[in-house]
């Protein structure tokens, strides 16, 4: 791979992160113990029988945590904890060549993660504001198949999986732009028939 492909596979495991890190951690320690790909010394930790096990239980967990409006919007404020810094680790690794985290990498990292995770609570939060669960479990299944899409890319084609990700985080964003403009209405609405 070359240095580009490097980056840009680093930079797609911290956005994914930043959307599901237990999932990325268990997509990361699988392909590297199948033998599906080669790992950087320092993401070789994945491959461990307690991080994948301790990972694929926080996934499960994770994903019917997400799907129950409100549940879901605490627990994305608590895994500001996990997704920031697992992003950060995850391209530092993957971009450190002999097992030494640089301080850049890991700033990245962790900024790519933290737009991800921001764009994807945010959305949550005014998703929760409508009262149908529909919208909900809609946004959580969204979430569900970009990162499994984006985890069988990122590997053979981090560019595509990269362009995936932002592509994604775009429609997120006008999604929400849209949201709170209708919620904004409604609420303008509300008050005037007062």
């Amino acid at each position: 791979m070359t240095e580009a492909h490097i980056f840009a596979l680093g930079l797609a495991l911290a956005c994914l992160a930043g959307v599901r890190a237990y999932f990325t951690v268990f997509g990361v320690g699988l392909a590297g113990l199948m033998g599906w790909v080669d790992l950087p010394s320092a993401l070789e930790v994945t491959t461990s029988p307690w991080v994948m096990g301790t990972a694929g239980a926080l996934a499960v967990v994770e994903f019917a945590a997400d799907k129950i409006p409100g549940v879901d919007s605490g627990w994305d404020l608590l895994q500001t904890l996990a997704r920031i810094p697992a992003g950060a680790f995850l391209a530092a690794a993957t971009l450190s060549d002999d097992g030494q985290l640089s301080g850049g990498a890991l700033a990245v990292g962790g900024g790519a993660a933290l737009g991800t995770h921001l764009l994807k609570s945010g959305t949550r939060a005014l998703i929760n504001a409508s009262p149908e669960p529909v919208s909900n479990w809609t946004a959580s299944a969204s979430e569900d198949t970009a990162a499994l899409a984006a985890i069988s890319l990122v590997f053979v084609y981090p560019w595509a999986a990269l362009a995936l990700l932002l592509g994604v985080l775009l429609a997120g964003a006008l999604f929400v732009a849209w949201l709170a403009r209708w919620v904004w209405r409604l609420s303008g609405r509300a008050a005037a028939g007062r």
